[in-house]
């Protein structure tokens, strides 16, 4: 100790005195006291991770310390959890084995660590993504010991609030796979705290000033919000008094990415949501067998004070989420006019929203155990994709991600038995869900006694009878009416299986056909009849000429003919005359470097020499975009909240780059504005006259239809920048009957 610097003794005491935080937390649970085992931890990852240094500057060892006090404090979980976070990075960043981990802790805890230690490399080769390769390893172990993902969600909080320390094309990436894989996963597990936390640090470091922007919306209103809040609930209290009932209530306000979610998808302003404010009333059941009970009762008592919306309530009480969520969701119109939601709870069902499957534990002996038969269920149905390995990183991650979100609908069989399914699940999904023989021989469905077509999408509480047919096939377009992951990944696989088979047939022709035409099969043969075919690849072709999609003939025979000749033409060329040519193709590979932790500046030049803008969601500048190294070493920039852009930072993120804007209006680019509002006499000349009078701008194309009264509209227009955009619009906003303008894809 003599021989520390002031720096290295601060540190120790730092460290020490988080763990000694995080062991109170420990202390202070229901779990059984294992101070010595999570002590243990601590001093060996201490020993293991001494001198180590966060990007941030401080000691590694604090890193394991918040996580562990995460697993603990915020998802709940005991001494094994908290060990296991404790050693997470041990054995990836030493030189200690999952063996030594074992030996000193247990095989329990050295499972859990394995499961955590991430892998690189692995099915889908380097070009593809190491991370939906760790995605993968992590569900593997998840699907034996659940407690492998609440950790690692817990070790992703720590880094998302963290994240201010890192480069900022690692941030976006970062905060890229965090929207679209841990936020999804929090929400199944029933984590709802930690997945909007998630959410907000995510969108935070995407889209930094639009966050501000509504922070600041939200404390302006916060007062308004108050005094609503305490107006709406002082004639609930009073009646939940009467009823002689312990309760707290509670606001809930919308988080910052929800608003802008719901600005996004609704084309609405801030100012146009009007469900900021939720009311939870949090309550002490009489006793268990009351608890249901109780629910309805306080929501009668609070529906004679207001009026519910007939069409809103949502019981989850009946029919716990998928997973474990239970409340009784009401709607109900308050004196100042407005909609106000509210949740009740008890406070058992209050725990179980908070911390999910981690809280299902602390109730182990009252009715865990149905709903822990709809988490085996979604862990079961990852497994079976798991087994089929998917030869593309966005392909899985899809897959998976689609099974993530846990809205869903209560569906009956023929003979009255209930399934749940998710959301938007259509009559072939239940099909699959049924058996993968239904699935693949279905040719319809009746849906409460009505035929309908297998894209038929299912509404809660249809009765749904599956038609078969020995004789029908899996089609290909089935896989775009198929929602759910498990019925994507079966056709996909009996695709994948028909494919190869139509391939090996393919083969078998193509060979007769050359030799009957005394053709060499070369390389070069095949890529001839793949242009003429317009074939992606040699395996598509074989597989259309396999299945007599292509049929070989005259066409061909001429193509193959003529080429031959055409070749020999080629090689004379070459070696005569045309010296420069094979110089000159060599040239582009002297590209410049990309350094990707630089930030690249997007300037007029670059963005019409190098960079190429991504036709899906058509950036402009002044938009928040990244870009992205695709195969052949173009650049691609795209919006950080395109799809295709939120999958690539989640599969392939270690090709995203930083950018910024370095443009000065010269160059224009094409938007869509969209415009709807109540129709009038010289509406479109006011449109017209806003747009290319005052504000100087080319239209490039104008649709508007009118329907009772209300028009509706989209312009293109040529813009500079972000900037116009806004301006335009903001303008637009001031002509009389237009309510609504927003800038949209196409």
């Amino acid at each position: 100790m003599d021989n520390l610097t002031p720096k290295e003794i601060a540190d120790e005491e730092m460290i020490n005195q988080a763990f000694h935080e995080l062991l109170n937390d420990y202390l202070s649970t229901k779990h059984r006291k294992k101070v010595e085992i999570i002590t243990k931890a601590f001093n060996f990852a201490n020993q293991a991770h001494k001198g180590i240094k966060r990007r941030s500057g401080e000691p590694y060892i604090m890193h394991p310390i918040a996580v562990a006090s995460i697993v603990c404090n915020e998802i709940g979980l005991g001494s094994t959890s908290i060990c296991a976070a404790l050693l997470h990075d041990v054995v990836e960043d030493t030189d200690y084995t999952v063996e030594d981990i074992e030996n000193i802790f247990g095989p329990k805890i050295a499972q859990i660590v394995d499961g955590l230690t991430k892998i690189s490399g692995g099915i889908f080769g380097d070009r593809a993504s190491a991370q939906a390769e760790n995605f993968k390893k992590l569900l593997l172990t998840m699907s034996n010991d659940i407690r492998v993902i609440l950790i690692k969600i817990a070790d992703r909080l720590h880094n998302m609030r963290t994240l201010g320390s890192m480069l900022p094309n690692k941030q976006y990436k970062i905060a890229g796979e965090t929207l679209y894989i841990y936020a999804p996963l929090a929400n199944r597990l029933g984590l709802y705290k930690i997945k909007t936390e998630l959410e907000n640090l995510s969108f935070k470091y995407e889209h930094p000033e639009e966050y501000a922007e509504i922070e600041e919306k939200l404390n302006a209103t916060a007062a308004e919000r108050d005094k609503v809040f305490y107006e709406f609930t002082a004639p609930i209290r009073t009646q939940l008094d009467k009823m002689g009932l312990k309760y707290r209530i509670l606001a809930r306000v919308k988080s910052i990415y929800s608003i802008w979610n719901k600005m996004q998808t609704k084309h609405v302003p801030f100012e146009e949501i009007y469900d900021l404010l939720a009311v939870r009333i949090i309550f002490e059941p009489r006793n268990i067998e009351e608890e249901l009970n109780d629910c309805f009762d306080i929501y009668v008592s609070i529906s004679k004070i207001y009026k519910p919306h007939p069409d809103r309530l949502r019981d989850w009480v009946s029919h716990p989420k998928a997973n474990g969520y239970q409340a009784l969701h009401v709607t109900l119109m308050g004196n100042n006019g407005q909609w106000i939601e509210v949740q009740i709870r008890s406070e058992r069902m209050n725990d179980v929203a908070e911390q999910g499957f981690a809280a299902h534990w602390k109730y182990k002996e009252g009715g865990g155990s149905e709903d822990e038969g709809e988490l085996e269920k979604w862990l079961k149905t990852i497994k079976e994709i798991l087994d089929d390995p998917q030869p593309d990183a966005i392909d899985f991650l899809d897959t998976i991600k689609l099974n993530l979100f846990a809205s869903e609908i209560f569906v009956f069989t023929p003979k009255g038995e209930l399934k749940t399914m998710p959301q938007n699940s259509t009559a072939l999904d239940f099909a699959f869900s049924l058996h993968t023989d239904i699935g693949s021989h279905c040719i319809g469905a009746k849906v409460n006694h009505k035929l309908v077509p297998l894209s038929h999408k299912l509404q809660s509480g249809d009765q749904v009878e599956i038609l078969t047919s020995k004789s029908q096939r899996v089609q290909p377009q089935w896989e775009v009416f198929a929602t759910t992951a498990r019925a994507r990944a079966k056709i996909a696989a009996i695709l994948r299986k028909e494919r190869k088979a139509n391939q090996k047939i393919g083969e078998e022709i193509l060979s007769e056909f050359l030799k009957k035409e005394e053709i060499r099969p070369k390389e070069t043969v095949i890529e001839k009849l793949r242009k003429l075919h317009n074939a992606k690849n040699e395996e598509e072709l074989l597989a259309a000429i396999g299945s007599k999609a292509i049929i070989l003939g005259e066409a061909d025979k001429n193509e193959l003919k003529e080429k031959q000749t055409s070749n020999w033409m080629k090689y004379l060329t070459f070696s005569f005359g045309n010296k420069e040519k094979p110089q000159e193709e060599k040239e582009p590979q002297e590209k410049e470097k990309i350094n990707p932790k630089q930030i690249l500046k997007l300037t007029e030049e670059s963005l019409q020499k190098k960079y190429i803008m991504a036709e899906c969601c058509h950036p402009i500048p002044g938009d928040d975009v990244l870009g992205y190294v695709d195969e052949n070493d173009r650049i691609i920039i795209h919006k950080r909240q395109c799809p295709v852009a939120v999958k690539l930072k989640s599969s392939y993120g270690n090709r995203i780059l930083a950018t910024e804007w370095d443009t000065h209006k010269e160059l224009s680019f094409l938007v869509y504005i969209y415009i709807k509002g109540i129709d009038s006499m010289g509406l479109l000349n006011e449109v017209t006259q806003v747009i290319s009078r005052q504000l100087n701008v080319n239209i490039r194309k104008l649709a508007i239809e009118t329907e009772d009264g209300i028009f509706e509209g989209k312009i293109q227009l040529w813009v500079h920048d972000v900037e116009d955009v806004k301006t335009i619009c903001n303008n637009l906003k001031k002509i009389q009957n237009i309510k609504q303008v927003s800038r949209v894809e196409e």
